[in-house]
């Protein structure tokens, strides 16, 4: 009973991390910035996310699965956008170019 409190308020958590995070997009102009932001809403709205699952679920074979899922996620997340950026910059997009407009 309390373990679905707990696995509510974490996954209220992971929304908030979500939508914080899709503000944070929006507000950023460069790409990296935006990359970094976006990644890191990826990987701790998942881990929230699977953690909350894991506690609905319980010890089961459902708790393996959601194990591997999570270090699946967390193992291609870097790799996936270090790809991006690797292709950004190779497309032309400046690191240290910072766009200052406000």
């Amino acid at each position: 009973m309390i373990l679905n409190y707990v696995s509510s308020i974490l996954l209220f958590i992971a929304m908030a991390y979500i939508g914080f995070g899709l503000i944070g997009i929006f507000r950023y102009e460069d790409v990296y910035s935006k990359l970094l932001t976006s990644s890191q809403i990826d990987t701790v709205a998942a881990i929230t996310t699977i953690i909350a699952l894991i506690l609905r679920a319980g010890f089961s074979t459902m708790t393996i699965k959601l194990i591997l899922i999570l270090a699946f996620v967390l193992t291609t997340g870097p790799v996936s956008n270090h790809i991006i950026a690797k292709s950004a910059y190779y497309r032309g997009y400046n690191p240290n170019k910072a766009v200052n407009k406000r």
